[in-house]
């Protein structure tokens, strides 16, 4: 028994098989780093912008055999081009709809998903997306939103660069368009309670999101949170192994069972990841959390108010 939504089984009732997500860079930047609203990337960025294992993207054809992690039971169609390096619309209008365009007309691909931020779809960027759901209506298109929390003094400390209620807007007017949205979220901000995380679920909740990705807040060497760690391993909290699978299992027992979730830790570059180093062993935590929502009888929306 599978005590919460998985990202598989979404792709099993929405599209009939499973799907794999092939990571492109597409050679965007940030407003968080061209000097609109800063230079220096949110606090754990790092300089690939999320995209470390991503393949160039510049509109090119694709084949099985250019991808960096092919799977022996895929075959053309099964899988996601994910637009996942920096801000996926933070370019001009005519560059989105021809990098889009010929991703969803690749027969590679079922559909696309779009990394992005709530204050980089503006109306010319939303009037583009209804668009390619016109022109391609065989192929889905996903965004995702990182929103990390719904606090304030966190989204300030971290450099988020925009406020909450950008962000509930843009997910209406997505959900408007009927494109489903997926929402990055972090675990293990030092200034924050568990309640807290539970609380950032439970505004998701409202917003009738339709896929999460969790994952813990990491220190990357070549970010300012890890040099911040480096120059004082105690200034900040680093959370354990137990703490992190104990908050997960009470947010996804909080978290509505409509939602898709389609990460529950997140892949760090080996070479770069300062604390915590057990979260290389991602098997091993995903056992944890089975483990522990078996051992409470948790299931995904069994804490949830109604």
């Amino acid at each position: 028994m599978e005590r919460y939504f998985t990202f598989s089984a979404y792709c099993r009732q929405n599209c009939g098989r499973k799907l794999y997500r092939v990571c492109l860079d597409a050679g965007m930047t940030c407003p968080n780093r061209d000097g609109t609203l800063g230079s220096r990337g949110c606090i754990f960025c790092d300089e690939g912008g999320s995209g470390d294992f991503a393949i160039p993207y510049h509109g090119q054809k694709l084949a099985l055999t250019d991808l960096i992690f092919n799977h022996q039971d895929a075959k053309e169609g099964d899988y996601i081009a994910y637009f996942q390096s920096y801000t996926n619309t933070y370019a001009p209008i005519e560059k989105l709809r021809s990098l889009f365009s010929a991703a969803l007309a690749d027969p590679l691909f079922a559909g696309i998903s779009i990394g992005t931020r709530p204050d980089c779809l503006g109306k010319d960027v939303l009037a583009l997306l209804k668009e390619l759901k016109q022109t391609y209506p065989q192929k889905f298109i996903w965004c995702e939103l990182g929103l990390q929390t719904i606090h304030e003094e966190t989204a300030v400390w971290m450099r988020r660069g925009y406020a909450l209620p950008v962000f509930d807007e843009t997910v209406q007017a997505l959900h408007e368009l009927e494109i489903p949205v997926i929402v990055h979220c972090i675990l293990g901000f030092p200034q924050e309670t568990e309640a807290m995380a539970v609380q950032t679920m439970e505004h998701l909740n409202a917003l009738k999101i339709d896929g999460i990705k969790l994952q813990l807040l990491q220190y990357l060497a070549g970010t300012d949170l890890g040099a911040i760690y480096q120059e004082d391993k105690e200034k900040l909290h680093v959370m354990d192994l137990e703490e992190y699978v104990h908050e997960i299992v009470q947010c996804i027992g909080h978290l509505d069972p409509s939602i898709a979730i389609h990460r529950l830790t997140g892949d760090a570059n080996g070479e770069l990841l300062l604390a915590p180093l057990w979260s290389r062993d991602k098997k091993k935590v995903l056992n944890m959390i089975r483990h522990e929502m078996k051992e409470e009888n948790i299931v995904q929306g069994s804490l949830e108010e109604k």
